[in-house]
């Protein structure tokens, strides 16, 4: 394995404009012929269109727990970005090399593709599985559908490591998500009447001081969690959208609004007292007036939080492959909470790249980076073939 290998795979990966927007089919082909030319199989796992697919291969005995590599193929779009170069042609610069998903995080999926030839010479007595998913930027859809079968199968792999970018920092927890959406129905009339209708903009706007009083509630006395930025859960109304003229009571109104929620708190039980709140307290006062009036909630997206314990057996082995002894745990979600939630897989992230490099204009990552994380799973080749 040498860097210009792994450069020439992540020049061709970026290459595929992968935008969750679009298909990611002929990223996937193109992995596919990868990986048969060096004698390995893959098996497409589609979404319920059959425009997108997860990708799964195995590396060694099928039949034994081994390990995870996993990433996601999908990028977030570039529009109203100002790039120096075409997003989708990798362009090296002083060390850098410059790309959309370059960091986040086909750099990752373009070293594990690049170890492959080391992974097949290694005669490894544990399996080595490259896992990769779609539409991870819009919810961490696509892998579910990886993760679901694989909670079936009778032989699950002993440990994931998800390939986000931490700059190879071993990082064992990120907060829980749930995204909301709410649809407040009221009864419109003319302002001049405006105690026979029911003001949907208004009372979307006490559900909206609510959620406040909660998240108040969490920063004042909630759970803590000393390794995040921000250590204790939120929620945040982000949208609230409502009413076509001044003198006209509002008949409907949109509320969108997330919690964020570390390991000891249950994302779920808040968006409960959120709904409570509005079927106990606010609805039987709008439907004293307009019997059809009310709250229609639709959790939309989500994932699990990760809590991997600082001494398991998985954030040990990580530590040691990536040649440091710290932890951390980050805000942004992931899909190892699913791994973990959904499979039972025990799951870190650590990769290459920074992620205050993701997402932006002029995404790089540096190769040094590339080779701390080829160095990584080269350890973990060499550890599959002792066990």
């Amino acid at each position: 394995m040498t860097t210009a290998a792994i450069t020439d795979i992540l020049s061709a990966l970026v290459s595929f404009d992968t935008t969750s927007r679009n298909s990611n089919l002929a990223l996937i082909a193109w992995m596919e012929q990868y990986l048969a030319r060096h004698g390995v199989a893959s098996e497409r796992i589609y979404d319920s269109t059959g425009s997108k697919a997860n990708l799964w291969a195995t590396i060694g005995p099928a039949d034994v727990p081994g390990y995870v590599l996993s990433g996601h193929t999908d990028v977030v779009p570039v529009d109203g970005q100002e790039w120096t170069n075409d997003p989708f042609t990798l362009t090296e610069r002083d060390g850098r090399l410059y790309g959309r998903g370059a960091c986040d995080m086909k750099g990752f999926l373009a070293v594990c593709l690049a170890m492959v030839p080391q992974m097949r010479a290694g005669g490894l007595a544990a399996p080595i599985h490259l896992a990769f998913s779609y539409d991870e930027e819009v919810g961490c859809v696509g892998v579910r559908g990886l993760l679901e079968r694989l909670s079936r199968q009778p032989v699950k792999p002993r440990a994931a490591f998800i390939g986000e970018p931490t700059s190879m920092q071993v990082v064992l927890g990120h907060k829980g998500k749930r995204s909301v959406k709410v649809h407040v129905r009221g009864r419109g009339c003319h302002s001049s009447l405006a105690p026979q209708g029911v003001n949907a903009v208004e009372w979307g706007a006490r559900l909206v001081a609510r959620i406040r009083d909660i998240a108040d509630e969490f920063a004042a006395g909630g759970a803590r969690d000393a390794l995040y930025d921000v250590p204790f859960t939120t929620a945040h109304v982000g949208v609230l959208t409502g009413g076509t003229a001044l003198n006209i009571v509002a008949d409907s109104c949109e509320i969108l609004f997330e919690v964020r929620s570390v390991g000891a708190d249950d994302p779920d039980a808040i968006v409960n007292r959120i709904i409570a709140h509005a079927r106990e307290e606010l609805e039987p006062r709008m439907r004293a007036v307009a019997p059809e009036a009310g709250f229609d909630f639709d959790v939309y997206a989500g994932f699990p939080g990760l809590d991997t314990a600082p001494d398991a057996e998985v954030t040990t082995l990580a530590k040691a492959l990536a040649g440091r002894n710290d932890h951390a745990k980050v805000a942004y979600g992931t899909e190892a909470g699913l791994f973990d939630a959904m499979a039972g897989i025990p799951s870190i992230i650590v990769g290459p790249g920074s992620i205050g490099e993701a997402h932006k204009p002029d995404e790089f990552i540096e190769v040094a980076e590339l080779e701390r994380c080829a160095a990584f799973v080269g350890r973990l080749i060499e550890h599959c073939r002792a066990r």
